[in-house]
Parts: structure tokens; sequence; C-alpha cells
């Protein structure tokens, strides 16, 4: 089955990606993997503060996710798989792509103005003739509408 791999947070571009996967998905008959991704702490002194963040940024992550997922099972029908993982992004990412070969596009939103994010920059460089799946950019500029006349 055709996987998009959408990577989330709370950005209206991450949105606008997930909502382009999840109209590809239902009308291919695919399906969506949600991954969000929690943030590692800055190293502080005390473990304990460190380790109260961290669970804080997971509990955040985790609810970001489930929302999302429930938002689209309700509007198109679509039962996404979903991930929170800890760790570097980019390493994250390239674990998913090799443990999961059924992801068929990596879709990733771009900001609608400003560089774009680590993520992009990493997978369409010079690495994205590595990739074992196409990535799609979904531009933040694009309006609901547009995004559904697209996907």
């Amino acid at each position: 089955m055709r996987t998009y791999l959408v990577v989330i947070d709370e950005t209206d571009e991450a949105r606008l990606a997930l909502r382009f996967a999840s109209r590809r998905a239902a009308k291919t008959g695919g399906a969506v993997h949600i991954l969000a991704l929690v943030e590692q702490a800055d190293f502080v002194a005390w473990g304990g503060v460190q380790a109260t963040m961290e669970a804080e940024a997971r509990v955040r992550a985790e609810e970001l996710v489930t929302a999302a997922a429930g938002s689209i099972f309700e509007e198109l029908g679509v039962r996404p798989a979903i991930t929170v993982k800890s760790g570097d992004a980019i390493e994250v990412v390239k674990a998913m792509l090799a443990e999961h070969p059924e992801i068929a596009a990596l879709v990733l939103g771009s900001a609608a103005q400003g560089a774009p994010g680590p993520l992009i920059a990493h997978f369409t460089g010079i690495n994205a003739g590595t990739l074992p799946c196409p990535v799609m950019v979904i531009p933040g500029s694009l309006s609901d509408k547009g995004l559904d006349d697209l996907s």
C-alpha cells in the first residue's frame, strides 16, 4: 500500500502537508504515517529538570499527533499510523524511511516565506538522490482550496 510519511509540528505548513498527504491517500487507496519529533532539551545541569522537560515535550508531541490523526480520520476516513520519536530530526526521518519500505513519499511543508527548514534543506539538497522515495514539498502559501484542487 502506498504510504505517505508526513513530519508534523505545530506550524501551518505542517498542517498543509498533512492535509495534502491525507487527501492523496484517500483518493488513491493509500495510507498516511504521521511522524512527530520530540525536541531534545538542551543540556541542563540537573538531570531531573532535563528529564521533566523532555517528558513534557513528548506529551505535547503526542497530543499534537493524536489531534491531527483524529481530524483526518473524521474528515477523510483515513486512519493514520502514528510515530513519536526523540532524536535528531534528519536521522529519525532517515531511519523511518529505512525501516518502512512501504513509504512511497516523504511529504514536508514549507513555510510561505523565508528559508526552508532543515528537513527540506537536507532531503532536497545534495542528499535527494540517495532517498528510497520522492520528496513532496507542499508550499505554505497554498490555501486549503488550492491544496484540495491539487490533491
